[in-house]
């Protein structure tokens, strides 16, 4: 844990577990997913105010479920357990889990039949969300209960001696209607944490590590106009200024004004030193005639790579290679629950280097999750254009054109994008939108153009709200856009006589086409 006075959550293997540190987060308490099976030694290193237990897929009852250490138990910290947390707290505790006689899946009304401390904020019957084959059956010694529901009468209960606070439903999830405010009596009633961790703070706090860190030396980033990248290099800018040297490369595959508008953002407004290679004939050429999506992707990831590395050569001694690994990706690599690493690819952050360019790693926004990131990024100043942009493949526009990647259809499916986000980029809710796109089909279709048949090209509008990209649901964009869409598309677009609207979910459906 860092100074802060943080919060450490061991990760049971919830898919809720990142939502449980955003919400903390979200309240200005620093926090950090660990291990489910992290010592209390390693923790006494720099202790926390206070334990957060995730819930988790498996039982508590059977062999080889995940378990913690005792001597958490002992340690004197406020503990919250949430669902498996809950019931691994009860076993732990001389208490008793069975499997309940009814399960519970889903929205659940449970009656407060104690306020305690943490209920303050919330009435008597509060909605909440649940998610449980087992429950606790016999008390732990010290505990009283807090809240039921007719199939599970210990819903909530405590130990206000020790701060102990197992529930048996997620506070986290939004379907818990005042579940910010259990935590929030949680973190700052029962922890008595600061709430002091802003991203100001972080701030500060990131100059001083990454000039101690760096020293005299210099740091390379590739800088691709994505989100990630972009704020991590206004964040080493801010910190060592004329030591840092971005290189993008410009694969041609980029949408409608992207390149332009990286260079002006980062080369005039910020007067950071950027290298641009102008690099789309390279890319388009090594593409023509490929089909297969998986072989565009390693085409462009090799492509990619080596034209990066003649920029890096170029820069001259380099000690750091920055990149913009955020806190879900350390997460993932971490596997809690003992699964395998997650790779990350080699066109997203710049791996597969030759070995002579020897670089340490530098990772600035690694403790942040995405919108922490995107609140980072107005601190330090970073266009809105650029901090509210919308997650963009690696391979780019390859992607979004089935089949063949031609110069001519490269610049027809730009001019379709651009009219997309043109008229979402008009909605009130835009910011609800996780990514809204064109594709451009390897299909003709007949039409009629005034009194002319036409023989041309059908591009797919796709539109998703997510909360990460792992899920996701088709966005139900108002039928007047749908038809402003269309017919701008058409109208404007030489080459498109048809516009369709994808309304597939993730799962079974990916966001990206390919």
């Amino acid at each position: 844990m860092k100074a802060h006075d943080g919060i450490a959550i061991l990760d049971f293997g919830s898919q809720y577990s990142q939502l449980i540190a955003r919400r903390v987060r979200e309240l200005n308490v620093y926090c950090e997913i660990l291990r489910h099976d992290t010592t209390a030694d390693t923790l006494r290193a720099k202790p926390p105010k206070g334990l957060i237990l995730s819930g988790g897929p498996a039982s508590v009852l059977a062999d080889g479920a995940p378990d913690c250490d005792p001597a958490l138990f002992s340690m004197g910290l406020p503990m919250l357990g949430i669902c498996y947390g809950m019931q691994l707290m009860a076993n732990k505790l001389d208490g008793r889990v069975k499997p309940g006689a009814h399960r519970e899946y889903g929205r659940a009304v449970i009656t407060i039949t104690e306020k305690d401390v943490i209920f303050q904020d919330v009435p008597p019957q509060l909605p909440v969300w649940m998610s449980h084959g087992d429950q606790v059956d016999q008390l732990p010694s010290g505990f009283r209960t807090l809240a039921s529901t007719p199939s599970c009468p210990h819903t909530a209960i405590a130990d206000t001696e020790r701060g102990f606070y197992p529930l048996q439903f997620h506070p986290e999830v939004a379907h818990t209607t005042q579940g910010t405010d259990i935590l929030r009596r949680y973190l700052f009633d029962v922890c008595d944490c600061s709430g002091d961790w802003t991203m100001a703070q972080f701030i500060d706090e990131s100059v001083t590590a990454i000039r101690e860190k760096v020293g005299d030396e210099h740091v390379l980033c590739g800088l691709s106009g994505g989100v990630d990248s972009s704020i991590a290099a206004a964040l080493l800018h801010k910190a060592i200024g004329k030591q840092l040297h971005c290189v993008f490369v410009d694969n041609g595959l980029l949408r409608h004004g992207e390149a332009e508008q990286v260079e002006h953002t980062f080369g005039e407004a910020f007067g950071m030193d950027l290298r641009v290679a102008h690099a789309q004939d390279i890319f388009l050429d090594r593409l023509a005639g490929v089909i297969d999506p998986e072989e565009k992707r390693k085409i462009i990831g090799r492509t990619f790579i080596e034209v990066f590395t003649d920029e890096a050569r170029n820069v001259g001694p380099v000690k750091y290679l920055a990149q913009g690994t955020l806190y879900p990706d350390v997460i993932e690599s971490v596997s809690p629950i003992g699964g395998p690493s997650v790779t990350i690819k080699s066109h997203h952050n710049v791996g597969g280097l030759p070995p002579d360019l020897k670089f340490e790693l530098i990772e600035p926004l690694r403790e942040l999750f995405k919108d922490e990131v995107r609140v980072l990024g107005r601190e330090l100043g970073v266009p809105d254009v650029i901090v509210d942009r919308q997650p963009f493949p690696g391979p780019g526009l390859a992607v979004r054109i089935l089949g063949e990647v031609t110069r001519e259809r490269v610049a027809l499916l730009q001019q379709a994008d651009l009219r997309v986000q043109e008229e979402i980029e008009k909605l009130e809710n835009y910011r609800d939108i996780w990514q809204a796109f064109a594709v451009l089909l390897p299909i003709q279709t007949v039409g009629v153009m005034g009194d002319e048949r036409t023989y041309e090209n059908v591009a797919a509008v796709r539109a998703v709200q997510s909360l990460d990209g792992m899920t996701a649901d088709w966005f139900r964009l108002p039928y007047d856009t749908l038809g402003t869409i269309s017919n701008r598309i058409i109208n404007e677009v030489r080459g498109i006589n048809r516009v369709v609207y994808d309304i597939s979910s993730k799962p079974p459906a990916t966001i990206e086409w390919e």
